[in-house]
């Protein structure tokens, strides 16, 4: 584990059980994976703790984490000094336990309310409180029959993690760094005749050599495969001319996502009218919406005051202005003006927040599109770029 993961980890945990002291819980019971290792500093197998739920925590109002681990890793969270106590998790999904599921969801239930009767978990006099990220039913009936009360925990998690301690910038700029490395060989590489897959594997290749862990999307797309947007990478071989887009979606170095688009033009040909329109539009809305990042605005504010690209050219696939960006997308979600008021939320915007500004100019029935996203801070005196990779000169000039 490196540096900056050991020292914000404690951090982190003092942020997490703030927020639910708040809500006047007992306990926080974690099981996304991302959860977890922002209570704890640890993780363990996490794409596959994504869909087989083989790990958890439970997190006190005060106090070090219990820590439920895979069989035989109790070793992984040595070191990790917001981890209290190590336990062997109970699995309770169908593949581990079959016709017994409801057994082992009993006896799971039964160790999480014995703990949440002991110190330091039980913090009121009446039924103990737990707020939950995640459960399946079986997990809440278990729960509710050993005179558990379960809550909600997303929003606990969602805005304790939207604010970023001093430990989690620091980890962040080094995770962009490492991912901006990738991007350059990426765009060293990216020439007429490799495919599609052959260049994203260059970003995988360098970004994991850096310390980086997994890309949640493939979403590098070339020529007419850029519009509509969302179609993950192909073997299409890139051509003379081509657009090529992509959006890193890397969950990166300390577990820290950097979430980054550029769109390139590929080999020697003169940009076209139309990409340079696209590409026009698009970087206007992406710096524009990004000096509108100030501690005190709104986000209704913000998503009425945002610059959206002339009629034809902006895309209703890009739906937000903006999103929070940490371990992975998080709170705040700001949603466009034609969206807001149906499908959006309010609240603040606050210096330490981390966000991704972005845009898609992606017009219907034309063939090309163009994606473009900065990652960037909050300050108390404004916004600050935290990624730097440059634009595509030969479509911006």
């Amino acid at each position: 584990m490196s540096a900056p993961e050991e020292g914000l980890e404690l951090q982190r945990l003092a942020r997490l059980q703030q927020h639910l002291v708040a809500t006047d819980c007992d306990a926080l019971l974690l099981y996304d994976p991302l959860n977890v290792r922002y209570a704890t500093g640890t993780t363990n197998m996490a794409v596959y703790s994504l869909h087989h739920p083989c790990r958890y925590a439970l997190v006190p109002a005060e106090g070090p984490v219990t820590l439920f681990e895979f069989k035989t890793c109790e070793h992984l969270s040595e070191g990790h000094r917001a981890v209290g106590e190590v336990r062997n998790a109970v699995s309770w999904y169908h593949f581990i336990t079959g016709p017994r599921t409801g057994e082992f969801a009993d006896r799971w239930a039964a160790e999480i309310a014995s703990l949440l009767g002991s110190s330091p978990f039980r913090r009121r006099g009446t039924q103990p409180r737990l707020a939950v990220d995640r459960l399946d039913p079986l997990g809440l009936w278990a729960l509710d029959r050993c005179g558990v009360e379960v809550t909600d925990g997303g929003e606990i998690v969602g805005l304790a993690r939207a604010v970023k301690c001093p430990g989690e910038i620091a980890a962040i700029r080094s995770a962009v760094e490492v991912c901006e490395r990738a991007i350059a060989a990426m765009e060293a590489a990216c020439r007429p005749g490799i495919t599609e897959q052959e260049l994203w594997s260059v970003m995988h290749q360098v970004a994991i050599a850096g310390g980086g862990e997994w890309f949640e999307t493939r979403l590098l797309t070339s020529g007419p495969r850029t519009n509509p947007w969302y179609q993950e990478c192909s073997d299409r071989v890139i051509r003379e001319g081509d657009l090529v887009a992509f959006d890193t979606d890397h969950v990166g170095l300390d577990g820290y996502t950097v979430d980054v688009s550029r769109t390139w033009l590929a080999g020697d040909a003169k940009r076209t009218a139309e990409q340079r329109t696209m590409y026009a539009a698009a970087y206007e809305q992406v710096q524009r919406n990004v000096e509108l990042l100030q501690p005190g605005v709104t986000f209704a504010e913000l998503s009425e005051r945002a610059y959206l690209p002339p009629a034809g050219l902006h895309s209703a696939a890009n739906a937000c202005v903006a999103h929070g960006m940490g371990l992975c997308n998080e709170y705040p979600l700001v949603l466009n003006r034609e969206l807001f008021g149906n499908d959006g939320y309010d609240g603040v915007l606050e210096a330490g927040m981390t966000l991704c500004v972005e845009s898609l100019v992606a017009p219907v029935g034309r063939p090309e599109a163009v994606k473009l996203e900065e990652q960037v801070l909050i300050t108390p005196t404004g916004p600050e770029l935290l990624s730097e990779s440059p634009f595509c000169e030969a479509l911006l000039s």
